[in-house]
């Protein structure tokens, strides 16, 4: 072989959840073989259609007849932070609620707290244990928000140190600015104008001139912003290129599904509260409801998202870990899954298709990652299961057998 001559790394002998949106189901390929010429996939299908010239000069890997699903994606987290809130959990294991807590100087204020405190080398410490936990369990992508620092430098603290995850580890991580997580607790009520007028203005502007965030996020509530300063602020993010997002509908209803879809959001995300009209708008806008059965679980909420309806409207449906330290201290992707089934009967593929293609889409990546198909990324998680049902059944158990992020 020249020198000039493509380099081709082949895994056959493996039982393909191509998750090709053509095909039906998970797209399954029972004797299958996937590709790869560098980071891209240049074939995905039956063994027995491989190219000749890709498995005369491939590295050849037999899987043994495992499965290969595409690598997972982790579409909604807060995986930058410091210290924890078990005390918190204590206190809603005593009859607290969040909002309680959240009044009276707990919740996010107090990773606010933590946060600003630590440098980049401690929160880069703090976070990392996180990140492997989720890589040793098929993940190759992973969203990280900020909305932790809450001000200009501590919000680009958070940022710095996603991005330099995703450079000194083999995972992709996008990055999301939520800098309207909370109001700061130097921020008097009085004064929230002014704030709301300072994110717009001064934060939203920085963070996208230095290429820090690769959308921008809101949590539209009561405790946390209104639906019309979220509007503000989604204006001033689209007119500087930043697709937005939204914590929408989690502990009340206030009309954020409709208002992310206003705004052609790539996701709205928790829905337990979404109304017709919002779900309709979504389906309309192609916005993905992003369901996070770890913080419904962790919160002991009793309403579950409309996903019969979300369902029928024709909504796209992906599931995260919402890994935070307040309501979802999850890192378990696979764990994730079988909440959505357990709690929001979601299907198995729909679970399956929800950590791969839709995650995908709600991070407006899906031409990139989440289904094996020739030009995307070589990302694949592979498996020792029977069926792709026990990625979704299992509770506690691990069945990765190797994970290939970029070809390697």
């Amino acid at each position: 072989m020249s020198l000039d001559s493509p380099h081709y790394r082949l895994w056959r002998n493996a039982r393909l959840a191509t998750l090709a949106p053509e095909s039906p189901g998970l797209g399954v390929v029972e004797q299958g073989a996937v590709a790869c010429e560098g980071e891209r996939i240049v074939f995905a299908g039956a063994e027995a259609d491989v190219p000749a010239e890709v498995s005369a000069a491939a590295d050849i890997v037999d899987c043994g007849g495992r499965w290969i699903t595409p690598g997972l994606v982790d579409c909604h987290t807060h995986l930058v932070y410091a210290g924890d809130r078990a005390t918190e959990f204590e206190q809603r294991l005593a009859g607290a609620s969040y909002e309680e807590i959240a009044r009276t100087g707990g919740g996010i204020a107090a990773t606010v707290r933590a946060v600003r405190a630590a440098d980049d080398d401690t929160l880069y410490a703090e976070s990392l244990p996180r990140l492997h936990a989720m890589m040793a369990e098929g993940v190759t992508t992973v969203e990280i928000k900020s909305g932790y620092g809450l001000d200009l430098d501590n919000e680009r603290k958070q940022l710095r140190v996603a991005r330099r995850l995703g450079v000194e580890n083999p995972v992709n991580v996008v990055t999301t600015f939520l800098g309207a997580h909370a109001w700061p607790p130097e921020v008097a009520p009085a004064a929230r104008g002014q704030h709301l007028l300072h994110i717009r203005e001064d934060m939203l502007p920085a963070i996208a001139r230095e290429g820090l965030a690769d959308a921008f996020d809101a949590f539209c509530e009561t405790i946390a912003f209104s639906d019309e300063s979220v509007a503000q602020l989604f204006v001033a993010a689209k007119r500087l290129g930043l697709p937005v997002k939204l914590h929408a509908d989690q502990l009340s209803n206030q009309r954020g599904a409709a208002l992310a879809a206003r705004f052609d959001a790539l996701s709205a995300d928790h829905l337990e509260f979404a109304e017709a009209e919002g779900v309709i708008a979504m389906a309309r806008a192609g916005t993905v409801a992003v369901l996070l059965p770890g913080a419904f679980y962790f919160l002991r909420e009793l309403k579950v998202p409309p996903v019969l309806m979300l369902r029928q409207a024709g909504v796209k449906l992906a599931v995260a870990t919402d890994c935070n330290p307040g309501t979802s201290p999850m890192t378990s992707l696979l764990l994730a899954m079988n909440m959505a089934a357990t709690f929001f009967r979601l299907t198995v593929p729909e679970c399956i298709a929800g950590v791969t293609r839709e995650a995908a889409r709600a991070l407006g990546k899906q031409d990139e990652v989440g289904t094996l198909e020739a030009g995307k990324r070589c990302d694949l998680a592979i498996w020792d299961i029977e069926q792709p049902a026990d990625l979704v059944y299992r509770i506690g158990g691990n069945p990765l057998y190797r994970r290939v992020w970029n070809g390697q």
